[in-house]
């Protein structure tokens, strides 16, 4: 029987084929509306390091004071001097401090022009902490870091760059006139939203090129490339602005457990009231320790415009739906005569359910079809909406399809049991009598 229905749906939908594209069109186009913009704000909220984000947590310390705060958050950045600090203390797992470098890549082949490349400055528990992926060597040691050693891990883009994809590990690479030894060369890490670097282009850019040990990029005199705030102005030159209240360093730590949060939480509270105590801070201790998802969030990282866009597209949806209502009920109580004679030759109102159900079902499915093919062009064409490197995140994808033709499905199941239900309401007597 379940073949017979399929067949009297069919052929019922070819016998207004009018109607029937109507439908499938207002179908592809609410989906597509709908998919494209769960696209974006999927790529844009979704989890950057789902396996650890709720062990990965950034500390916040006020250095300015409650007239310098934002609704009493403290500003995103620690001193130098606090973040040296605290990575002193060693009272996390792992930790690293973290600020975005810029530098120049010089090639070793004469006439050739030297390339920019961005990074960051950490230290070694960095890679560990934020599970970062290496094809070739790994990261450099704690002993590195304590020595300012002239050690650099690269990212394979900037390895298949300059030493055209081999091993180069043990190879020295000239940066800003100075040379590196190569330790590592990541493979391709797609942490994105970036949540250690929230600066740079929202979080949705690349994941930088060069990673530096934070006391050499010190040393060298590196400048942040990234946000920093100095409402304290210092003395001119570098040193003068590394060992002032000026901002520019994030600091992370692992902490494992609830236990060890709450562990180190209490630790920051400590050192600002002992910053207090020394003079240095005229206020009250104000820290902030937030793991990766709840940072995204008190950050603001999913763009306005994504979150609009979907209440916009699922309204738009909604509309879409009400009008397949319509033309389904027009469509099938045109054909009560029929359902008249079915009932009366002893078809039961399950029967009737059913065929309607899988007549909608054909069109649902031809709808989600439709709208595969709208919501692949839909995010061909988000760069025209939104910046680049969110138009980089969106793109079709297998669960995408998959989950565009099932809305489409069940969307239209949904908009088709009202007028199905009518159509089983049609009293055979009167139908027969009318006819």
């Amino acid at each position: 029987m379940f073949g017979y229905y399929v067949q009297l749906g069919l052929r019922s939908l070819r016998r207004n084929p009018v109607l029937t594209l109507l439908m499938v069109l207002v179908i592809g186009v609410g989906v597509a509306a709908s998919m494209t913009s769960y696209a974006v704000f999927r790529a844009t909220s979704g989890n950057p390091i789902p396996e650890k984000s709720s062990q990965l947590f950034i500390a916040q310390i006020d250095n300015y004071g409650p007239d310098s705060t934002d609704n009493g958050e403290p500003l995103n950045w620690l001193t130098w001097r606090d973040a040296t600090a605290l990575a002193a203390a060693h009272r996390a797992k792992r930790q690293t401090p973290l600020y975005p470098i810029g530098v120049s890549v010089v090639p070793d082949q004469p006439n050739t022009m030297a390339s920019p490349a961005r990074g960051y400055a950490v230290q070694a528990d960095m890679f560990p902490m934020f599970d970062v992926p290496f094809i070739y060597g790994g990261p450099w040691s704690a002993a590195d870091d304590a020595g300012q050693a002239r050690v650099v891990v690269i990212a394979k883009s900037l390895n298949d760059r300059v030493f055209g994809g081999v091993d180069s590990v043990g190879r020295d690479i000239d940066l800003d006139g100075h040379s590196f030894r190569v330790v590592g060369v990541t493979d391709y890490w797609d942490a994105r939203p970036r949540f250690f670097d929230l600066d740079s282009k929202h979080g949705f850019g690349d994941l930088g090129e060069i990673y530096m040990p934070f006391a050499r990029a010190i040393a060298d005199g590196l400048e942040p490339a990234g946000g920093n705030v100095c409402n304290r102005p210092s003395k001119p030159g570098w040193d003068n602005f590394v060992h002032s209240e000026c901002l520019f360093v994030t600091f992370w730590a692992e902490l494992p457990d609830a236990a060890s949060a709450t562990a180190y939480r209490q630790f920051l509270h400590d050192y600002s009231a002992e910053q207090t105590r020394s003079g240095r801070f005229s206020w009250p201790p104000n820290v902030r320790l937030r793991d990766v998802m709840e940072w995204l969030e008190v950050r603001h990282v999913v763009p306005a415009e994504a979150r609009m866009g979907l209440l916009v597209s699922a309204a738009f949806l909604v509309i879409c739906l009400v009008n397949v209502i319509g033309l389904l009920l027009a469509k099938f109580m045109r054909r009560a005569p029929e359902i008249g004679i079915r009932r009366a030759l002893g078809a039961s109102r399950g029967a009737i359910y059913t065929q309607f159900l899988l007549e909608a079902a054909s069109v649902g499915l031809a709808g989600g079809a439709l709208g595969v093919i709208f919501t692949a062009l839909g995010t061909l064409c988000i760069g025209a909406v939104f910046d680049p490197a969110i138009a980089d995140l969106v793109h079709m994808s297998l669960p995408l399809l998959g989950l565009t033709i099932l809305v489409a499905l069940a969307s239209t199941l949904v908009a088709a049991f009202y007028p199905t239900w009518r159509a089983s309401r049609v009293q055979p007597a009167w139908q027969l009598k009318a006819s």
